[in-house]
């Protein structure tokens, strides 16, 4: 509706007040005409009030990407006020968002100030808010403007990345600036020892108690600082379980994409490469990379996975990540070929820890007689098999429990990493 037209309320006032006052002279009953009297005063005031000019409504949000739990406002932009007394706005419904207020509805009089309509999406993901129908009243309720639809927006929700912290070092650091430890000699603060004097060695190196001791130079020995390659590979084929939001339970898909960014955040805040791959029938891939930039690319490319009836082929699952990198598997384990590429991955040199988020979303209360439960406890006699597969080929697995989840196998990596190995 684009043209200001008469509310009932006015209508009524009108009909009302000219029944009463032609019935009173008609028939002769002043009583009707003080009856009416109330009423012509209310038409003649609505008549009176009619606004003359168009309007144009726009609205606006104050953000188009935030976190889980974080919250933004839509606000109107009115062009032109005048004659406008009272506006309405009321937002339509949208999946794992909250409204303020409840319901999305709100009104306010024009001299309190527009009426705003505040959300919060509570699950990572693309959402479409801003859907919302508004009109627009005259003094006096006699003239309305709409109702009518504003177009929605969209918004871009990134995990909630949960504190996550470790003081293990990545096994296999290829890079060469960062804060690991590196696996040969450099230049840089890690102390490795002390050996004799060579050419070519640095004089601010020599060590001069043990010279002076031994009657003969030696010089420290440090081990360079280097940046490892990380690779985050995420499960996008299936969603376990009913999502609750950050505030009720966590699916298994929830679970893998906060841990991915999670663990994003913790290595890109060290100084690691981070790369990302995304098992799904569309699945993406980001390079290797670092920054608060490359950060949030990884945040978004998380954001927008979506899972498929379709399935993928297993001749192209490929996890593409060489020998001396550390991958991190995100993965239910639901997923047969999934499995067998991440333990052939394993046997090409690279390290890999698998990280189980299938959670709690295979343990519901149900019969055990009845046949979903007997199908899904199936599931799960094959899910621990394949998981004990890939423990005994050297594959370690550890369910997500948030800060210092990975700590004791990184320490165990890190120290097989420096055994020589015998390849058949």
């Amino acid at each position: 509706m684009t043209t200001w037209r008469p509310t009932p309320a006015l209508v009524r006032a009108c009909l009302l007040a000219l029944g009463g006052v032609c019935a009173g002279v008609v028939l002769g009953q002043e009583v009707l005409v003080v009856v009416a009297a109330p009423f012509v005063v209310l038409a003649v005031m609505g008549l009176a009030g009619r606004p003359r000019q168009s309007v144009r409504v726009t609205a606006r949000i104050d953000h188009h990407r935030l976190h889980e739990g974080q919250g933004t406002t839509s606000r109107l932009d009115v062009d032109d006020l005048t004659g406008v007394e009272h506006v309405t706005r009321t937002a339509a419904a949208t999946a794992h968002v909250v409204t303020d207020p409840a319901y999305g509805a709100t009104g306010a009089l024009i001299g309190d100030g527009l009426p705003t309509i505040g959300f919060s999406p509570r699950r990572w993901g693309r959402r479409a808010i801003g859907a919302e129908r508004v009109a627009l009243t005259s003094a006096w309720a006699g003239w309305q403007w709409g109702p009518f639809d504003l177009p929605e927006h969209g918004l871009t929700v990134l995990p909630q990345t949960a504190p996550y912290d470790s003081r293990a070092e990545v096994p296999q650091p290829d890079g060469l600036v960062g804060r690991h430890r590196s696996r040969r000699l450099g230049s840089g603060t890690d102390f490795e020892g002390i050996r004799a004097f060579a050419t070519g060695d640095r004089l601010k190196r020599i060590n001069w108690p043990v010279s002076l001791r031994t009657g003969e130079l030696h010089v420290i020995t440090t081990r360079a600082e280097q940046d490892a390659g990380v690779w985050l590979v995420v499960d996008g084929l299936r969603d376990i379980g009913a999502s609750g939001g950050i505030d009720g339970a966590a699916s298994s898909l929830d679970l893998t994409v906060r841990a991915a960014a999670a663990l994003a955040e913790h290595h890109v805040r060290v100084g690691d490469r981070v790369g990302l791959l995304v098992v799904a029938a569309d699945g993406s891939r980001v390079r290797l990379g670092s920054g608060p930039r490359h950060l949030h690319r990884l945040q978004g490319t998380l954001a927008r996975i979506r899972t498929d009836a379709r399935s993928v082929a297993p001749e192209r699952l490929d996890l593409g990540a060489g020998a001396g990198s550390v991958v991190h598997v995100l993965s239910p384990m639901l997923f047969t070929p999934l499995v067998t590429a991440t333990a052939s991955l394993q046997r090409s040199g690279a390290s890999v820890v698998v990280i189980d988020t299938l959670g709690e979303a295979m343990t519901g209360d149900r019969g055990r007689l009845e046949l979903p439960s007997l199908a899904a406890r199936m599931q799960r006699i094959e899910r621990d098999d394949r998981l004990r597969h890939l423990a005994a080929a050297g594959t370690p697995v550890v369910p997500w429990r948030g800060p210092g989840t990975l700590d004791t196998v990184l320490h165990q990596l890190a120290r097989r990493a420096q055994v020589p190995r015998v390849r058949a």
